[in-house]
């Protein structure tokens, strides 16, 4: 994507009503203004659910046309991918749907405790080498940010074409002994997944797809 582009798309992000663009050390400092009252944003007492690292906001948008009793949030660091999203939130009128450009390591400073009852990571980083482990987006630390902000019947679905990502988490999960409610290491060929883990596909899943590569799934909770 062209830099004229990039910049064009980070100023429609500015007329968004459904985009909220802090400041890393404004999060820092007092939190994101709407956490803790985000059910005051969407006018509703409706779940929050989130997806983390949403790229272009396709899951997003499909979680949100899917349940339009829930409402729904994408979080990415790269404006000018969400942008994508955004806009199809405003021009398919979706009153569920806003996004946030921040890093995924302040999500607990964007949401109160059990303001959230449910999170998505969809196809993350697998950061396979050993000192990138801390960028894991399953690793303990990032955990316990998404053991502060769920509910207490929250979960967490992973995604991901990455069979490390998945049994490193699996291993993970087993080893602190956290609630596994789903496992599938091919969800193309095992039965058993729920529909919007099959039915809502990215850009990048698709082209995963196309080279054969099996998609897995978790999905976990934490236990009260």
């Amino acid at each position: 994507m062209g830099s004229k582009n990039k910049l064009k798309r980070f100023k429609e992000n500015e007329t968004f009503a459904n985009v909220f663009q802090p400041s890393r050390a404004e999060v820092l400092q007092n939190g994101l203004q709407k956490k803790g009252q985000w059910h005051t944003f969407f006018g509703n007492d409706n779940p929050i659910v989130l997806e983390l690292g949403c790229g272009k906001g396709e899951y997003t948008i499909g979680l949100a046309k899917r349940y339009p009793n829930k409402n729904f949030i994408g979080i990415d660091i790269k404006g000018a991918r969400f942008w994508r999203g955004a806009k199809t939130a405003i021009e398919d009128q979706l009153s569920n749907v806003a996004f946030v450009r921040t890093q995924i390591e302040l999500v607990d400073h964007l949401f109160d405790a059990g303001e959230v009852s449910e999170i998505w990571i969809t196809f993350p980083d697998p950061q396979i080498k050993y000192k990138r482990t801390k960028h894991r987006m399953t690793n303990p630390i990032f955990l316990e940010r998404y053991k502060r902000i769920l509910s207490s019947k929250g979960c967490v679905h992973l995604k991901t074409d990455s069979e490390y990502m998945h049994g490193y988490t699996l291993g993970l999960l087993q080893g602190l002994g956290l609630p596994i409610d789903y496992a599938n290491h091919d969800i193309y060929k095992n039965e058993g997944a729920a529909p919007e883990v099959l039915e809502i596909q990215t850009f990048y899943e698709n082209q995963y797809l196309a080279q054969n590569k099996p998609i897995t799934y978790l999905r976990f909770r934490f236990p009260a």
